[in-house]
């Protein structure tokens, strides 16, 4: 007598991964050595202050002084002195009033949003955005109007059919084709319709604006009435965290009000002491901002003139289209096994359904690194992606 296998609850799962794997679209951890065996043009350290020894001891130093974990919400216990004095020092270089840290950008994002929104209220958001803006708006409970990409004629139209409170949302830098929006159109459009405009300036810190001191400075709305900022630790600052930046009244709101605050553990002293190494390390050498786009630049010149298709870089993230999805990871996969690492962005992560291969420039990459890194892209592509050169 034969008997059917248990079904289990997740037996779902297997379906899922099925059409997952007949679409191209798995994904799989790798995790990494402590050795840099690739070059790396994958990540977002983008001022390449992780391994820096100053930010590393500064990171040490924390974790000796305060222990190894920040021991509660920062209600609780886990608000320390090195948190107020890293948020006194981020709001200052940023231009903002007053600043408040958590332990991730995405926390930042979703704290903003549901705080500064709610039942009743409108947030108008780009179709670029990242994906926890996206979240952040479907746990706001607030009506959300999504508008096509960079189009401040749509999210003025949004604004206008809106009685009562709202705000616009963007990224400062979008991560999938590193061009940047039009803020001090969004500014004016926010102020026309007395709408609150928040930004997540994740890559635009440290590699925008005088001295890396980020897109809202860069375009003068750095501590606006009605600016908000979020940004992350672990982008140009090498460490790791998020914090939401604006008006004092803002900042105290959200410490009573947002969830992802009040009960998240808070950042640990070790992440805390990294940033606020980086961050007066930048202040000391704000050349790096410079660097880092000069080198996206040089990166962007080189794949385009040798026929690959690329977006012109606003900042740190070089964009280079690839014909399809089975095209981008076999590239990115060649690329890698030719020593060069470079991130793979596929369904669902981008919105128009391209994929593409994103590398990310880096200020204290050689003129040697650029030229290895450009030779391993052209020498891997796949015939599809280089157009003829004229």
């Amino acid at each position: 007598m034969s008997f059917a296998p248990p079904s289990s609850p997740f037996d779902w799962i297997d379906d899922e991964a099925r059409r997952r794997a007949e679409a191209g679209l798995v994904r799989a951890l790798r995790p990494r050595s402590a050795e840099a065996e690739l070059l790396d043009l994958a990540s977002n350290d983008y001022l390449g202050l992780t391994r820096h020894p100053e930010v590393v001891a500064a990171a040490a130093g924390a974790a000796h002084r305060w222990g190894a974990g920040a021991t509660g919400s920062r209600l609780v216990t886990g608000s320390t002195a090195l948190h107020a004095e890293l948020e006194r020092e981020l709001a200052d270089f940023c231009g903002f009033e007053a600043a408040l840290v958590l332990s991730s950008g995405y926390a930042a994002n979703l704290a903003a949003l549901t705080a500064l929104s709610g039942r009743g209220s409108l947030i108008v958001s780009d179709a670029g955005n990242h994906a926890s803006i996206v979240d952040g708006c479907r746990l706001s409970r607030a009506e959300t109007a999504v508008v096509p990409h960079a189009d401040p004629d749509a999210v003025a139209k949004a604004l206008q059919a809106h009685e009562g409170r709202a705000l616009a949302v963007t990224d400062s830098v979008f991560s999938v084709d590193g061009d940047a929006a039009p803020l001090p159109a969004l500014a004016e459009v926010c102020r026309a319709a007395n709408a609150a405009l928040l930004v997540d300036d994740a890559h635009g810190l440290g590699v925008l604006g005088d001295g890396g001191r980020g897109a809202l400075a860069a375009a003068g709305l750095a501590g606006g009435a009605g600016t908000v900022a979020t940004l992350t630790l672990s982008k140009s600052l090498g460490s790791q965290g998020g914090a939401v930046l604006g008006p004092a009244r803002v900042v105290d709101h959200l410490v009573n009000t947002a969830r992802t605050f009040i009960f998240d553990t808070g950042l640990a002293p070790a992440a805390a002491g990294g940033a606020l190494g980086a961050l007066r390390l930048l202040r000391r050498e704000p050349e790096r901002a410079a660097r880092a786009r000069e080198v996206a630049t040089a990166l962007y010149t080189r794949l385009t003139a040798a026929g690959l298709t690329a977006v012109r870089p606003d900042a740190a993230v070089v964009s280079v289209r690839a014909p399809s999805v089975d095209a981008a990871v076999r590239w990115a996969a060649d690329c890698r096994a030719a020593g060069v690492a470079v991130g793979c962005f596929r369904p669902p992560s981008v919105p128009d359904g391209i994929s593409r291969l994103r590398l990310t420039a880096r200020a204290d990459l050689t003129e040697e690194q650029i030229g290895a890194a450009v030779a391993t892209v052209l020498s891997t592509a796949p015939r599809q992606a280089v157009a003829p050169v004229s």
